[in-house]
């Protein structure tokens, strides 16, 4: 383009008409006179000094001597008027950001998009050429197949250049920069890897209609920011979108060392995604929103209204958390923002939500007003907002509401399931709800566990078929049955009463399942938790806790690449989420891992790692400040026994680990392997074998660990620890096979080995 004409001719190209235009130049259809063909030229008006126009022609040169048939063959580069332009393949079709502006696509179609485009990424890897700004506009479908557009040219340095991003206006994004890996925009040196980042932001556009990352932003630095620092949502659905969803976080990793290493590994899980869909299955992917309810504000204190700032959010977390279509954050993490001002971009950064509901109380007289509002985060935009004066006795009635109205604002889609669970558990009188939420609120601690299971009995004489309370109270008798130290027993049957009846009366109740699985591996029913959890988690691959529950039992079974794969799941959906993966990466002998992962208070956990890591004293250091605070029976004995122990007193470390086993009425069967390991490290082989046999017999074999923990090489020449290890593979295999048979598998992508 000169002074508004048209370049008539090309080198041996002669132009017909002008097809395109953008911000680096302008793409022509031509005729080939020599050979006689239709081409398409593009034309780019270089700056670029001599140095980098030069490596321009020269990886422009080594490109188009890679001949594949998704990739759009280069004929010819030249110079013509200060201008380089390219001669090469006229196709017919359309960009696949254009087939993107029109819908969504189906995952089997964005797959089979996909994979020719890392077919042909993988020929260019091979021959040492790196695309450098793979992006929808650059990927066209013709009727023949997908073809790959503009490689190894519109990025000829391994910096931050203007060939992705134009600016005008300063601070306003005019190109798509969205697409860039980390490393990219940090200056640093990019690979192969930096395309296959790409790759995966290209295959979430095509499920969701937007890019990953920075769809709302306005500003270069808001998007750099969410490229650098943020995860993009989940995908819900089908097994077969969870898949494909492991396989774009992997892609999309922020260190380069963590992606795919190559092309045609991606494309594997890609095909592997493609078997798990069922004989003409249409599967589209749900990107799901994330929402945190912060604790109420409190705006005239009030003792008979004051336990609802956090109760009535919690009650609203748990209402919405049985939506398919959103991932809310637990009380548990939202209670670190109470009584703070609600700053949205530390909230959003540090729960890695895009949705914040927040809301304000006030007692007068015998009314509440409640004033909500529904944010989008960081943005502070507005979303709804709503205002509402109930009477004191009906606030179930505020909480149902206030549910509807966040689901009417963000108009989700609710499928017959989730109508009958937002209507399913409604509790018969106002009291029975008072009481029921101010236990909730007493039980986050265990010095008023005893009173909250006074409450929820309450709750249930004035409803005996309120489900959520029975789920509550057989969370709450099991931990006193384990923690108490009194009357375990007793605790424990109540707690397997309480549980049966929740499940009776709705079998559907995610809370009952999530919190009736601690019960069910400290009883010796791994097995049977970890079948039922998958086979839940099949229809709703959205649940970040149902995932954390599959953790804790498939680590009693000694699946330990499952645990750790169910684990990568819920973190995806919750990054803030708990789970029991320190001790399956410490049985891997994974140290590191295991204290990066472990969230337990206290965390007696990672003396074990330290120790293994040599570094005893930091161990007797972490064991001696746990020590000084506030502990259940339980652990202040378990403690005291590991503290002894690796400061080398033997003989008081015995004593506190047999006062432990015989006066705690422990249950649960992996704290006797944690026991039998430690007194094997002493030297007390007799003893060790009869909590290693108790720890097996009762439900913890997890075989893989039992192979491996030096802690117990000083009993591998025994025949009765031989014995033990034959029954603990044993049982371990079979559960293999249980896992197989519910499709675990195929829900977290692995194989269990």
């Amino acid at each position: 383009m000169s002074g508004g004409r048209m370049t008539e001719r090309y080198g041996r190209f002669r132009v017909t008409r002008q097809i395109g235009q953008g911000g680096m130049g302008v793409v022509y259809a031509a005729h080939d006179e020599q050979l006689d063909r239709a081409v398409a030229i593009k034309t780019w008006r270089s700056q670029a000094d001599a140095s980098a126009r030069e490596r321009l022609l020269r990886e422009a040169r080594a490109a188009a001597s890679v001949s594949h048939p998704n990739i759009c063959q280069l004929y010819d580069l030249g110079e013509h008027e200060g201008e380089i332009y390219i001669a090469m393949e006229l196709l017919e079709g359309e960009p696949l950001s254009a087939r993107i502006a029109r819908s969504t696509l189906p995952a089997a179609e964005a797959i089979q998009i996909e994979l020719p485009v890392l077919a042909a990424l993988d020929a260019l890897h091979r021959r040492g050429i790196v695309h450098r700004d793979l992006k929808p506009s650059n990927i066209f479908l013709t009727p023949f197949g997908v073809k790959l557009l503009d490689f190894g040219l519109a990025r000829p340095v391994d910096t931050l250049g203007a060939e992705t991003m134009v600016l005008t206006m300063p601070g306003t994004i005019v190109g798509t920069p969205q697409y860039l890996a980390p490393e990219q925009l940090l200056g640093e040196p990019a690979d192969h890897r930096a395309d296959l980042f790409a790759a995966g932001a290209v295959l979430y556009e095509m499920l969701t209609g937007q890019p990953p990352f920075g769809a709302g932003s306005r500003t270069l630095a808001q998007v750099f920011q969410a490229i650098l620092s943020d995860q993009p949502p989940a995908l819900g659905g089908a097994v077969s979108i969870a898949a494909i969803d492991r396989v774009i976080h992997r892609a999309l990793q922020k260190n380069p060392a963590q992606r795919y290493e190559t092309a045609s590994a991606m494309a594997d899980d890609l095909r592997a995604v493609l078997r798990l869909a069922e004989s003409g299955q249409v599967a589209r992917a749900q990107q799901l929103r994330r929402l945190i309810v912060l604790p109420f504000r409190v705006l005239r204190p009030d003792s008979e209204t004051d336990f609802l700032a956090f109760s009535l959010s919690d009650a609203i977390t748990s209402s919405l958390s049985s939506l398919d279509s959103l991932v809310v954050r637990s009380s548990v993490t939202a209670s670190r923002f109470a009584g703070a001002d609600a700053d949205l971009e530390t909230i959003a950064a540090k729960t890695d939500v895009d949705l914040v509901l927040t809301g304000t109380l006030l007692r007068a007289g015998d009314q509440l007003r409640v004033n909500t509002q529904l944010v989008e985060a960081p943005s502070g935009a507005v979303v709804c907002s709503h205002s509402s004066q109930v009477p004191l006795g009906d606030i179930f009635a505020l909480q149902d509401e206030l549910s509807r109205r966040v689901v009417e604002a963000l108009a989700l889609p609710l499928s017959a399931r989730d109508e009958q669970r937002l209507r399913r558990d409604v509790p018969a009188t106002a009291k029975a709800y008072e009481y029921y939420l101010r236990a909730n609120e007493l039980s986050t601690k265990p010095n008023n566990w005893g009173i909250a299971r006074t409450l929820y009995l309450e709750c249930l004489a004035e409803d005996p078929n309120y489900a959520p309370a029975w789920a509550r109270l057989g969370r709450v008798n099991r931990v006193l049955g384990t923690y108490s130290g009194e009357s375990g027993d007793a605790y424990y049957e109540q707690a397997k009463t309480a549980f049966t009846r929740a499940l009776e009366l709705n079998p559907d109740l995610s809370l009952g399942h999530n919190l009736f699985t601690n019960f069910e591996v400290e009883l010796g029913q791994a097995e049977t938790a970890m079948q039922r959890l998958v086979r839940r988690a099949h229809e709703r691959t959205g649940d970040p806790e149902l995932f954390a529950g599959i953790v804790q039992a498939c680590r009693y079974c000694g699946l330990l690449d499952a645990s750790i794969a169910a684990y990568e799941h819920a973190k995806r959906l919750d990054p803030q989420i708990r789970t029991s993966v320190a001790h399956a990466y410490l049985a891997l002998g994974d140290y590191e891992r295991a204290i990066a992962t472990n969230v337990e208070d206290p965390p007696v956990l990672n003396a074990f790692s330290l120790a293994a890591l040599g570094s005893a004293e930091e161990a007797v250091a972490l064991l001696r400040e746990i020590d000084a605070t506030a502990l259940p029976k339980l652990y202040r004995l378990y403690v005291q026994g590991l503290l002894n122990l690796f400061e080398g007193n033997r003989t008081r470390s015995l004593e506190l680990f047999r006062t432990f086993s015989a006066e705690t009425g422990m249950r649960d069967p992996c704290g006797w392997y944690y026991a039998g390991r430690s007194l094997a490290y002493l030297g007390q082989a007799d003893t060790a074998m009869a909590y290693l046999e108790r720890s097996v017999s009762g439900g913890f074999f997890c075989y893989p660990w039992f192979a491996r923990d030096p802690w117990v090489d000083s009993l591998r020449h025994r025949a009765d620890f031989r014995k033990v290890l034959a029954d603990a593979e044993s049982r371990h295999r079979r559960a293999m096979d249980a896992f197989l048979s519910v499709g675990g598998d195929e829900l977290l992508g692995i194989v269990a080995d």
